[in-house]
């Protein structure tokens, strides 16, 4: 047993015993805070570690409780496993931050400390519990913990827009996790088994009528939790009632679970890739109708939920493509969208703050009220934009390059819904730059309203404004993701080589079924 395999429980184990500890806490705030930061601090210094090794030694492989695979309960970190712990484990981290910030000056009204912290490590086991299951059905029991413990993070505070949004969020992930389920079901009855590197070579081995059942099945199911349209209905109307910890992690970290599932059971289960065309289809309705809803927004929350979903597409356009190229820059561009998309979303609650609300028709003047929010807000946003030389630039960059080199004409029409959308997305957001940061507040008033009227504000908006404090904490953590996302531009060379390394072990099934059955699968 090398380190490697030492640490891979950790990851799932350690969060889960903190989330005891806190719940046993009750209230003692300073101990529940100080159980939180060290764990997720832990996982995180775990997953560096892992990322390093696997890198050098490759996959860790961990049978739980001695029971080899297939039988037992399989546990598998190889160079994307590891990646996608390492930036949650610090995107999960810097939110928490956030969160004991906000909860410093609010008396924690809006994230009750003894039932925020104990739910939040429970989801963190969950997302590193998805990451590293090595079979269907832990993988299953991952989206389980996190979606329950969802539930209770998207309804704290018991306002009637969050009991409304949690209803909708709560049957629709029901609606997704039966279909996973069934799914799980129909492939334990075609091949005998649910681990997935016995899969990799059972299920290319069935007729191809019933390989399309099954994976339409899972692609259905990790659709609807990865927001793909037209399953993406759902998101806009949940994430933005919620408190800003809980959006930022819900829009960062949540659908990128179900892309991650999708890429992994994509390229390992069905190598020959018998999707290519319709999720090339799926990835270009999914780019330009979120785009089209994100500048129909006059709230800055909804407009970012918008921008999530249609920058889903990107991912799903290189999956669909299925190259090591493609494959690479999809990886890359999952990093960027997690780091940039939490940072944007606990930059719209620091403007909700300061400005007491996000709808752009009663902001104004917020340069000036807070300038260090509007610097993160418009770096961010130009990210997410796309403009060179930040990450956004670059991950696009190599989604088209790869597009171009599949030569199809339905590529090339991704590629320019893809160039559409990058420049939509760029004047939704500086439109929203320009109407909460650059416009005078005194204009704010007699503001010729023809714009607005034709845009949505949130249903949910009653038209207060109520301005709150903003702590150094909140403000710090903000920041030191933003930093993330910068170092992710400046450092993207490494950063790609590692994501082209990741690539070709996922393009290459035989690896990891190698990994998981050194002596032949049975």
């Amino acid at each position: 047993m090398n380190l490697a395999t030492v640490l891979v429980p950790l990851v799932v184990a350690i969060p889960l015993l903190g989330s005891a500890i806190t719940l046993a806490l009750g209230r003692r705030t300073v101990t529940q805070i100080s159980v939180g930061v060290a764990s997720l601090t832990a996982v995180a210094l775990i997953s560096a570690t892992l990322l390093v090794l696997v890198d050098q030694q490759g996959p860790a492989v961990v049978h739980v409780g001695g029971w080899q695979a297939p039988w037992g309960i399989v546990l598998v970190v190889d160079r994307l496993s590891a990646l996608m712990l390492l930036v949650s484990a610090v995107m999960l981290l810097g939110v928490l931050l956030f969160a004991v910030g906000q909860g410093i000056v609010d008396g924690d009204r809006e994230t009750p400390v003894s039932i925020f912290h104990p739910t939040y490590l429970v989801l963190a086991a969950g997302l590193f519990n998805a990451f590293i299951a090595g079979d269907l059905f832990n993988l299953y029991v991952g989206f389980e913990m996190l979606l329950s413990a969802s539930y209770v993070l998207l309804t704290l505070g018991g306002t009637g827009a969050r009991i409304r949004a949690g209803v909708t969020y709560i049957v629709v992930s029901l609606v997704s996790s039966i279909l996973f389920l069934s799914s799980i079901a129909l492939i334990y009855g075609a091949t005998g088994t649910v681990t997935l590197a016995l899969l990799a070579e059972r299920i290319p081995a069935l007729p191809g009528d019933v390989q399309g059942i099954l994976g339409l099945m899972l692609l259905l199911a990790f659709s609807v939790k990865a927001a793909v349209f037209p399953l993406s209905f759902w998101l806009p109307d949940s994430y933005p009632t919620a408190p800003a910890p809980v959006t930022a992690v819900f829009a960062g970290l949540l659908t990128k679970v179900g892309v991650y599932a999708i890429l992994r059971t994509q390229t390992l289960l069905f190598p020959s890739n018998p999707f290519q065309v319709p999720l090339l289809i799926v990835a270009a309705l999914t780019m330009l109708i979120g785009i089209l809803g994100a500048l129909a927004q006059a709230d800055i929350k909804r407009l970012l939920s918008f921008t999530l979903v249609s920058h889903i597409g990107y991912l799903i356009f290189g999956i669909a493509i299925g190259t090591p190229l493609a494959l690479a820059a999809t990886i890359f561009y999952v990093v960027h969208h997690i780091s940039v998309q939490t940072t944007l979303f606990l930059a719209a609650g620091l403007i909700e703050r300061v400005g007491g609300t996000t709808s752009l028709a009663r902001l104004g003047g917020m340069l000036k009220a807070a300038p260090v929010v509007a610097v993160l807000f418009f770096i961010g946003a130009m990210n997410l934009g796309g403009i060179p030389p930040f990450s956004g630039f670059l991950g696009k960059f190599a989604l088209f390059q790869a597009g171009a080199q599949l030569g199809t004409p339905l590529a090339w029409a991704v590629i320019g819904a893809g160039a559409a959308t990058s420049l939509l997305t760029l004047y939704a957001l500086a439109r929203a730059w320009n109407m909460a940061f650059w416009r005078p507040r005194r204009e704010v008033e007699n503001y010729d309203s023809a714009m607005l009227d034709r845009l949505t504000d949130d249903p949910h908006d009653d038209g207060t404004v109520v301005t709150k404090t903003v702590s150094p904490l909140m403000v710090g953590a903000t920041a030191g993701l933003l930093a993330l996302t910068i170092g992710l531009t400046v450092f993207a060379g490494p950063v790609f080589d590692f994501a082209a390394r990741a690539a070709a072990d996922i393009e290459a099934p035989s690896d990891y079924v190698d990994a998981v059955f050194p002596g032949g699968a049975p």
